[in-house]
């Protein structure tokens, strides 16, 4: 059985590469595979391998005090769903280039799962306040699932995101928003963009999806969340598509 790990930690990094050095030296000695991206803003990780391996090199991670209270998302599947391991500088951790959105000067309110799950029943939040779940993945991603009644964009890309939004902004405006994703990195810069361009009604939903499946479950979610690995996607209990349901159509699998 492998154990799966997704991970991200926005914090100042002074030298990216040699952070990427060190990662790659001891994801290398416990034989993990996956994708790290490493830049200024900070670290995100994709890993798999076997359990006791996994838990010596996040051990070794949360040794730094950078990312001790970094929180590491599991799921475990049969194979491997990576080939190879990859470790990279890039200037961002999620691509995003909006200055505006800078995680290091500060987050966006956040809300839980489980009090998320008790604004879905209600249809608003403890104020009265209509509720939109704001669905910041591409439509590749949505056509597995997301949130009933989430607002989803026709987006490819994440930095495609604000032009997409402006439609919508009008009927956002008296409404508590909900920005959404995988595993919270891009619902986090998009909240805090949305801030920055005005909209103070603006929460994330810590965790992301993965989070809120591994909390609360799969209430008010319809389908499997997309992942970008060879699960393909994940049910709310976790458990990845098998390698032959790739080529299903998406919502029919």
């Amino acid at each position: 059985m492998i154990t799966n790990t997704a991970a991200y930690q926005f914090v100042t990094i002074h030298d990216p590469q040699q952070l990427a050095d060190s990662v790659l030296l001891h994801a290398e000695q416990q034989s993990l595979k996956g994708s790290v991206l490493v830049a200024e803003e900070g670290i995100n990780l994709f890993l798999a391998g076997e359990a006791e391996r996994v838990g010596a090199f996040y051990r070794w991670l949360q040794g730094d005090p950078r990312f001790a209270q970094m929180r590491i998302k599991y799921s475990r599947s049969a194979q491997q769903p990576f080939a190879r391991l990859k470790v990279k500088v890039k200037p961002e951790i999620i691509s995003f280039r909006r200055d505006d959105a800078s995680p290091l000067r500060g987050r966006a309110p956040t809300v839980t799962p489980a009090v998320l799950r008790e604004w879905m029943r209600n249809g608003r939040d403890d104020r009265g306040r209509p509720l939109v779940l704001l669905d910041t993945r591409n439509a590749q991603e949505v056509a597995y699932g997301t949130f009933q009644g989430a607002l989803t964009l026709p987006i490819d890309k994440f930095t495609e995101l604000p032009a997409a939004l402006e439609a919508h902004r009008a009927a956002l405006a008296d409404a508590t928003v909900v920005s959404f994703c995988t595993g919270g990195i891009r619902c986090e810069k998009a909240a805090l963009w949305m801030q920055s361009d005005g909209m103070d009604n603006v929460l994330q939903l810590e965790g992301g999806i993965l989070g809120y499946f591994e909390e609360v479950g799969g209430e008010g979610y319809d389908g499997r969340c997309f992942v970008f690995d060879e699960r393909v996607a994940l049910d709310p209990a976790l458990r990845p598509l098998v390698d032959d349901a790739r080529t299903a159509e998406p919502g029919k699998v």
